[in-house]
Order: C-alpha cells, then structure tokens, then sequence
C-alpha cells in the first residue's frame, strides 16, 4: 500500500534519456502525492554492487551509442576509484586498471570492448543489468543516513546533453 512506504529509490543515471525521465518523474510524483523523501542512487553503482570480488576492479559499462559507454571503476569493496565519465572505446581504454588485474567488466557496453580490448585478461558480464536487489540494501543506508534529495529540484544525472536529430529517412 502507498501509505506503508517511507521513502522511494530511483536510479539517478546515467542512461537512457526517456527511461531516466519517466522513472524520476513516476518517483517525484510519488514522493509529493505520500509526502515522503526521495533517494537516488547512481545506476553504475547499482550494477557494481550486483558482483562482490576479492580483489581487483568492476567496470559497469552502460552502452551510450556508437562507440561509446557509460562507464565507472569501484574497487573490490564497491568503492569508487573513478567516477562516471563518457568513454569511446579504443585499444587504450581502462588501460590504467587493466594493468593491475584483474578487472571485471558488466553490463551491455562490455560488447563494444570485448572485440577490441582483444587479448587482455578481462572477465566480462554482459548480462548484467542494473538490479533492485542491491538497491533495496543501498536505498535503506541512504535512508537510515537521510541522505535524500530535494524532490523539487531534483534531476536526472545525463552525463550528456539530449541531442535531437532529423531522420535520414525521406518522407
């Protein structure tokens, strides 16, 4: 029931620009409807929080278009090393991390690396999508540290501008 919740969670971004509207907006619309606070959570820490390792780095990689990801390093304790940066792809990327093995790359934009990072020692989970299990337990200590947003104010995290482009196709 509505009146049983306490706060309401959104992945704050990066991502998809139409999946990121509706979701902010569907939990603002809920947070001023029960008046109760809202929490964001970073979408890349979500999916690094979705693999525990004992030792080296996670890579979440969202796929951003054309060659191009969404990316961020946390290390094996889900600690970020290095926040979220738009990356193209190329034979030096992650470079720095893959160096000290061993590096874990998740989520759709690991297939833009895997044809060209070619003979590295990377592991790499495609499959792994952004995931409520381990938001629910990032959700709840943001909740007991009250570290919520301004609901008012509050915005998606785009990494990029929106950009609109006309079809190529002929009318």
């Amino acid at each position: 029931m509505p009146k049983d919740l306490d706060a309401v969670a959104v992945g704050k971004g990066p991502g998809s620009y139409t999946g990121l509207r509706i979701g902010v907006s569907t939990a603002k619309g809920l947070c001023y409807a029960l008046d109760i606070p809202m929490i964001s959570l970073n979408t890349l820490e979500i999916m690094a929080h979705s693999v525990n390792i004992e030792s080296g780095y996670l890579i979440p990689l969202l796929d951003a278009r054309r060659m191009e990801v969404y990316a961020a390093v946390f290390d094996h304790q889900h600690k970020l090393v290095k926040p979220t940066w738009a990356e193209v792809v190329d034979e030096n990327s992650f470079s720095e991390f893959i160096k000290q093995k061993p590096v874990y790359l998740l989520g759709n934009g690991t297939t833009k690396c895997k044809e060209i990072l070619q003979g590295t020692d990377l592991k790499y989970f495609p499959e792994l999508v952004p995931s409520a299990t381990p938001m629910a337990t990032m959700s709840y200590e943001s909740f007991r540290n009250e570290l919520f947003e301004n609901t008012a104010y509050f915005e998606p995290f785009y990494l990029k501008d929106f950009i609109v482009t006309k079809s190529k196709k002929k009318s």
